[in-house]
């Protein structure tokens, strides 16, 4: 009995050892995997290049070396002189009033040249019943008085007609202007091609304050992204929009211009003014909260966002700018990487946070 307790005890005591060799080997392999683990993540996560100037600019840096691994190009942009234009609104106006005009108009032109046939006739009856009356009595006097009445009632339905012709013409100036009401009343083409939706009728209005010595013979519109048409002056307006309270003009844009009643557009029309800008490429363009911007460089290895106007797209693709410095560098190629380097760190720093 003595041996068996001996050996019982021996057992459990190398138990108890084997137990606590497992535990320890245990807590220092998880120590040594923790420590594994963030060996990794600092491997995996990338320097921050994002840091806040004084001006509360962002600015990225970005080394030489990865600028030319990445394909991150910087240029001084072209010069491109542009005309100066002001940017206002437009809307394409309904003109189903104008359309019930110019049928009343015609209405009532047709019935003075009714008027004024049916004139013409009486008046030779009655200069004939006249005569005949007063040389050998050839008509009674009832005969002649009945075409004297004719003639009477046909003059006064005459300058009744001509009365409505005058009131149509005043409404169709005083609605419309001088331009449109000229041409209902000459029937012109300005308004069959109105009429018949071959041509859109515009309001444009400038911005408050904004002041024009003469409207432009010719302006645009841009009816989508980087999408314009031209438009033609027409008169000034003959009322405001009360939302804006500005300057208008009437013009025409062409129906394949896209545009419908009771579309707004935004409408530049050039001052006169040629203003220095620069050609920016569409390469250098990126697009964050509906607004464009580039990247300027702010010294061999930092960029700075910088939004710029896009209200004169150039040919061939970007916008001409007026309000950047002459000898700054635009990037011109990795734009795009430079974005996503901003909000990539961004990210990072709210997930440490």
């Amino acid at each position: 009995m003595g041996s068996r307790g001996a050996a019982g005890k021996l057992l459990g005591l190398g138990a108890v050892i084997a137990l606590g060799s497992l535990l320890v080997w245990g807590f220092f392999i998880g120590r040594n995997q923790a420590a594994d683990e963030g060996d990794r993540d600092r491997v995996i996560k990338a320097p921050l290049r994002v840091a806040a100037a004084d001006n509360g600019a962002t600015v990225i840096t970005i080394g030489e070396e990865t600028q030319r691994h990445s394909g991150i190009t910087a240029d001084v942009l072209a010069a491109a002189p542009h005309q100066e234009q002001i940017r206002a609104y437009g809307t394409v106006l309904d003109i189903a009033r104008l359309t019930e005009l110019s049928n009343r108009y015609a209405s009532a032109q047709a019935q003075m040249q009714t008027a004024q046939a049916k004139l013409a006739f009486s008046r030779v009856e009655f200069e004939r019943a006249t005569k005949l009356y007063n040389e050998n009595k050839a008509v009674s006097e009832a005969q002649m008085q009945s075409a004297g009445a004719t003639f009477a009632t046909d003059q006064a339905n005459l300058m009744a007609a001509q009365a409505q012709m005058r009131s149509l013409t005043a409404q169709a100036y005083q609605d419309w202007g001088s331009a449109i009401g000229k041409s209902l009343v000459d029937g012109s083409t300005m308004i069959g091609r109105l009429i018949e939706r071959q041509d859109f009728l515009l309001q444009i209005t400038l911005p408050p304050g904004a002041v024009l010595a003469a409207a432009p013979v010719t302006a645009a519109i841009e009816t989508g992204k980087d999408t314009r048409s031209d438009i033609t002056f027409v008169s000034p307006a003959t009322h405001i929009d009360p939302k804006i309270q500005g300057v208008s003009f009437f013009y025409v844009a062409r129906a394949d211009s896209g545009v419908l009643p009771g579309m707004n557009v935004l409408a530049f029309l050039p001052t006169g003014k040629t203003v220095d800008g620069v050609a920016v490429p569409a390469s250098a363009v990126v697009w964050w909260q509906n607004r464009a911007w580039v990247y300027q460089r702010a010294g061999p290895d930092k960029f700075v966002r910088v939004e710029i106007a896009t209200d004169l797209p150039a040919q061939g693709g970007g916008y001409v700018v007026a309000d950047i410095p002459k000898d700054a560098e635009i990037v011109t190629g990795g734009a795009q990487l430079l974005l996503s380097e901003e909000f990539r760190s961004q990210i990072q720093v709210d997930k440490d946070d």
